[in-house]
C-alpha cells in the first residue's frame, strides 16, 4: 500500500479553475466517504485551502486509484476529464511524501513561508480521523509532516516575507490607501482566516474592526478578540453587510461560501453612499476560494479588488533565497529519516517471522529430545533448552540487526524478500512488508504520464474506469 498525491494549486491552475475545483468542509466528510467505498483505497485525506485541493489517498494500485481519485474530482467540479488533466499533478509514494513535507514547511505556499498551512494540514488530518479514514499510513505520513513544518519555521527565516497571504494583502491595499492607521476595516468571515486577518489588522494599527458573519455569535466572538487587541470593534450579521461596506476603508472576505458574497449592487450602494459621504478609496483584498467578491466590483470606479491572482504575481510573496535553500534543505533530510524509518517498519514484520520460525524449530527439537531422553532431569533438560536458544540468538543477531540496516537504504527491502525465500517465511509475513509499488518511467512515458516537474502527472490514462487550523467556511 502506498501513498497516491492527486493535487491542483495556485502553481498549476488559474484561480477560476480553482474556484471549480474548490472543496468546503461540508463536502469533505462527503467525499472522503466516497474515497473509502472505492476498492482500491483505504485512507484518504483532503487538504483544501484557498490556494490548493490536495487528495491523499493510500492505494493498493496506482491506476485503480488514480482513476478513482479522478472520477472523484471530475464530478465534484463538473469539470471535463481533459481540462482537468491539463491543471492537475500527481505524485506517488517517496515523491507524495516530499511533497505534503514541502507543503507544511511553507514551500508550496502562495506567500512562501506562511504558517497558516501547518493548521490547515491539521485540520485535514482531523476531519479524516473523524471518520476513521485515517490507518497507519497516513498517520505517520501526516504527523511527520507537522513535525517537519515546524521545525523549519524554527530553525529558518523562511517566514520573513510574510506570515500570510493577509500580510500581503494589506501591504497591496495600504499602497493604495496610505497608512492603515486609524482607518476602518470590515472583515467578512469569523473563520481561522477572519481571525488572522483581525490579527493583522490589530498590528497595523487599525482603528475599528467591523466583523461581518452570517452567526452573529461568531461575528461577536471575533470582534471581541479585536477588542482584547485594544482596537474598536462592532459585530454585524450577514444582512447588514451593506452597513459594513459604507463605513470601511478595507475590506477582507474570507468565507469560503459559493457564489459571490459581495455583489455588485452591494458595491455600488456603498460607494454610492461614500461618495456623499467621505469619497474616500474602497480596497477589497478577496481571499475565499471560490472568490467572495464579484468580479464585476473590480470595474467600479474608486473601487480595488486584490483577490488571489493578484497575490500570485506579488513579489513579496517569496522568501529569500537562503532561506529558502535552508528550509529545503531541512525537507531533504527529514524526508530521508522519514523514508529509513518506513523501510525499517516493512522489514520488521520479516525479523519477527525469523525469529518466530527459529522458535518454532527451537521447540520441536526440545520435544525431540523429551522423546528421546524421557528420563533426563528437568535441570539437564532447562539447561539444554536455554543453551539451544542462545545459540540461535547469537546465530540470528548479526542477519537481523544487519537486515534492518540496510532496509533503511534504497532497494533495501531485497534483503528481506531474500530472508522470506532463503527461510520460506510464510506467506503472511511476506504480504506485511510488501515495499510500496514502484512506477517505471518508461511504462509512463509511454502512455504520456509525464508531469510538472518530472513526477508522474495526469495525462490520457487518467479516464474513469482506467485500472490502476483553516480556513473556516463560516459564513
Amino acid at each position: 500500500m502506498s501513498v497516491l498525491l492527486v493535487g491542483i494549486s495556485h502553481r498549476s491552475a488559474p484561480v477560476a479553475m480553482l474556484e471549480k475545483v474548490a472543496i468546503t468542509d461540508a463536502d469533505r466528510p462527503k467525499l472522503i466517504d466516497r474515497m473509502l467505498a472505492s476498492s482500491h483505497i483505504s485512507e484518504a485525506m483532503i487538504v483544501s485551502t484557498c490556494n490548493r485541493v490536495e487528495i491523499y489517498a493510500v492505494v493498493d494500485a496506482f491506476h485503480g486509484g488514480l482513476a478513482d481519485v479522478g472520477e472523484l474530482l471530475t464530478a465534484h467540479s463538473g469539470l471535463p476529464m481533459p481540462e482537468l488533466t491539463r491543471h492537475a499533478y500527481v505524485r506517488y509514494s517517496e515523491a507524495a511524501a516530499e511533497h505534503l513535507f514541502a507543503v507544511a514547511s511553507g514551500l508550496d505556499s502562495m506567500v512562501v513561508g506562511e504558517q497558516q498551512v501547518l493548521s490547515q494540514i491539521r485540520s485535514a488530518y482531523t476531519t479524516a480521523d473523524a471518520q476513521q479514514a485515517i490507518g497507519r499510513t497516513l498517520h505517520e505520513l501526516s504527523q511527520q509532516a507537522l513535525r517537519v513544518g515546524k521545525r523549519v519555521h524554527s530553525e529558518t527565516g523562511i517566514d520573513r516575507a510574510g506570515a500570510s497571504v493577509v500580510s500581503v494583502a494589506l501591504d497591496r491595499a495600504a499602497t493604495v490607501l496610505g497608512p492603515l492607521a486609524g482607518r476602518t476595516a470590515a472583515v467578512v468571515g469569523a473563520g481561522a482566516m477572519g481571525g488572522l486577518s483581525v490579527a493583522h489588522l490589530s498590528r497595523a494599527g487599525i482603528d475599528e474592526i467591523l466583523v461581518v458573519n452570517r452567526t452573529i455569535e461568531r461575528a461577536e466572538r471575533l470582534a471581541a478578540t479585536a477588542e482584547s487587541h485594544g482596537v474598536k470593534a462592532r459585530a454585524y450579521e450577514l444582512s447588514r453587510l451593506g452597513e459594513a461596506l459604507v463605513s470601511a476603508d478595507v475590506v477582507i472576505t474570507c468565507t469560503g461560501a459559493v457564489g459571490s458574497v459581495v455583489t455588485l449592487a452591494d458595491a455600488h450602494n456603498a460607494l454610492s453612499h461614500r461618495e456623499r459621504r467621505t469619497g474616500r478609496p474602497l480596497v477589497f483584498c478577496d481571499l475565499g476560494l471560490p472568490r467572495d467578491v464579484d468580479h464585476a466590483v473590480a470595474g467600479l470606479p474608486g473601487v480595488t479588488v486584490i483577490d488571489i491572482e493578484t497575490l500570485q504575481r506579488d513579489p513579496a510573496a517569496g522568501a529569500a533565497a537562503d532561506d529558502t535553500a535552508a528550509a529545503r534543505a531541512i525537507v531533504a533530510d527529514e524526508l530521508a529519516k522519514y523514508l529509513a524509518g518506513q523501510r525499517m517498519a516493512e522489514v520488521t514484520p520479516t525479523v519477527a517471522a525469523l525469529r518466530q520460525r527459529a522458535a518454532e524449530v527451537v521447540e520441536a527439537e526440545l520435544l525431540r529430545l523429551d522423546s528421546r531422553l524421557p528420563g533426563l532431569a528437568d535441570p539437564a533438560r532447562d539447561e539444554v533448552a536455554r543453551t539451544v536458544r542462545r545459540v540461535v540468538d547469537k546465530l540470528l543477531h548479526a542477519p537481523t540487526v544487519r537486515v534492518k540496516q540496510l532496509a533503511t537504504t534504497p532497494g533495501g527491502d531485497s534483503y528481506a524478500e531474500a530472508l522470506r525465500e532463503l527461510f520460506e517465511l510464510k506467506p503472511g509475513a511476506a504480504q506485511a512488508v510488501a515495499a510500496p509499488m514502484e512506477i517505471s518511467r518508461a511504462e509512463h512515458n509511454g502512455a504520456g504520464w509525464m508531469g510538472l516537474d518530472g513526477d508522474v502527472a495526469l495525462a490520457d490514462d487518467f479516464t474513469p474506469g482506467s485500472h490502476d487550523d483553516e480556513q473556516e467556511r463560516s459564513t
